[in-house]
């Protein structure tokens, strides 16, 4: 038997279960101060993936030495890395799924921060695969390569792409 007390908790979780809801609370984001030099959300969020091991200053420093570098060249940095991040973002990934005792590659789109998320993910990846330079230098080039639709972060954007036009046939499992 129920007391008074649950009955009323009851009670009142039924009236405010589109407010409750079933499931655990969403995570709220922090919002991403923007950076001290350009006041752009989109260069801190680029600094904090380039950061390693907690290391802002340093991870500051190469990305607004590579921004300099683009400045000698005459261009605008900040119109570079925007191109760059546009034309290496992704429209479609693939994504498993197990059905039956079988794994398909699922062609799935990819949401917006996730996008951004891969962008930089692979003009990092890219930029840290070249040898020889530091890593500022190495930022220019790559930022210049997508910023053209060229580059090793643009082949793996095209990779990706392919993998979900190979399995366009599995895109009735995506759930």
């Amino acid at each position: 038997m129920l007391n008074s007390n649950h009955q009323i908790f009851y009670a009142w979780r039924l009236e405010n279960l589109d407010i409750i809801g079933m499931r655990r609370k969403h995570k709220e984001k922090r919002p991403i101060i923007a950076d001290p030099r350009y006041q752009n959300a989109m260069v801190a969020r680029f600094i904090n993936y380039l950061m390693h091991g907690g290391k802002k200053t340093v991870a500051r420093k190469v990305l607004y030495d590579a921004f300099d570098i683009l400045a000698e060249q005459k261009k605008d940095p900040l119109e570079i890395f925007d191109q760059a991040i546009k034309n290496v973002m992704p429209a479609v990934e693939v994504r498993s799924k197990r059905v039956g005792g079988a794994n398909y590659q699922v062609p799935r789109e990819v949401r917006g921060d996730r996008k951004i998320a891969l962008a930089f993910r692979w003009i990092i990846n890219a930029a840290r695969a070249r040898k020889g330079k530091p890593m500022a230098e190495k930022l220019v080039q790559e930022f210049l390569e997508a910023s053209q639709n060229q580059g090793t972060a643009i082949k793996k954007k095209m990779d990706t792409h392919r993998m979900a036009e190979a399995n366009k046939a599995f895109a009735h499992f995506a759930w």
